[in-house]
């Protein structure tokens, strides 16, 4: 089951492994609890973002052992020799640390992790003054990073082609000039990424990545779309597995551009979209 993310756990997270012998590369780190006084937070919460920055790619860490600290299934006893970082699951026990232990050998921070960093430490989490859980996905997260995010998706392929698909017959209802109105607005990186075919502005992905069908979509006149064929269009067009729903994709795509937006661009897509997609529009 996902976890909520929290940009206070992750910022703290970054922070320390970043903060703890950086300059060498893969190192030992240790946490304790008063890393995250006052964060409420339960040793599931803790080990699935320590789960969650390694899959993404923000970190490089070596786990050993159950990450999401299922008792029945870790040993009751480490070799401390064995391992050079240690996370003791004492969170909520009544009478100190319990025998078992969670552990991974060495973490570091990526290129992507570093420069998650930089924007956090720039703009320091609100939550870290106020407590209340937050989403991880602010506007300060790469767009495709969102979408991935709020759509339940593993791979930011996945969320691209999604993204694009969603674009498209958004612009098929709209006039040529309110899509290039949104266009000039959506000029920020989709994914920080070294993979060139991820590489693309928002705008581009808007726009259609593919030539023809850019084309196209400037010289037809706006269509008609209903809601269930707005539906039905992604998830046959953006080959959505069984057990990924159109809505839900859907509203990650609209959450993460209405991020980019200015509230006159909102308010101009929305009166083109029909009825039940205008509502998700307006939910995300």
């Amino acid at each position: 089951m996902p976890i909520g993310l929290r940009e206070d756990i992750a910022y703290i997270l970054l922070k320390k492994i970043d903060e703890t012998d950086s300059s060498q590369g893969m190192h030992s780190v240790n946490f304790t609890e008063t890393d995250f006084a006052g964060r409420e937070i339960t040793p599931v919460d803790f080990l699935g973002h320590l789960d969650y920055l390694n899959q993404k790619g923000y970190i490089n860490a070596e786990f050993s052992g159950n990450a999401y600290a299922n008792q029945e299934d870790v040993p009751d006893a480490v070799n401390p020799k064995e391992f050079d970082l240690r996370i003791a699951n004492s969170y909520g026990a009544a009478d100190g640390p319990l025998p078992h232990l969670i552990t991974f050998k060495r973490a570091e921070l990526t290129e992507r992790g570093r420069k998650m960093l930089e924007k956090m430490e720039a703009n320091p989490p609100q939550a870290l003054r106020e407590g209340p859980t937050v989403p991880i996905a602010t506007k300060d997260m790469p767009f495709l990073e969102k979408v991935m995010l709020k759509g339940n998706l593993s791979d930011p392929f996945d969320a691209r082609d999604i993204t694009e698909v969603v674009f498209r017959t958004m612009r098929d209802m709209m006039s040529t000039e309110a899509a290039d109105r949104v266009a000039n607005e959506l000029h920020e990186e989709a994914l920080p990424t070294k993979d060139k075919a991820l590489q693309n502005e928002v705008a581009e992905l808007w726009k259609d990545t593919n030539p023809i069908v850019s084309f196209l979509s400037r010289v037809r006149p706006p269509l008609i779309i209903k809601s269930d064929t707005f539906l039905f269009r992604i998830a046959q067009e953006a080959g959505l597995q069984p057990d990924v729903q159109p809505e839900t994709v859907v509203k990650a795509v609209f959450s993460a551009t209405k991020d980019e937006l200015s509230q006159e661009r909102i308010q101009e897509i929305a009166n083109f979209l029909p009825d039940k997609i205008r509502q998700l529009w307006e939910q995300a």
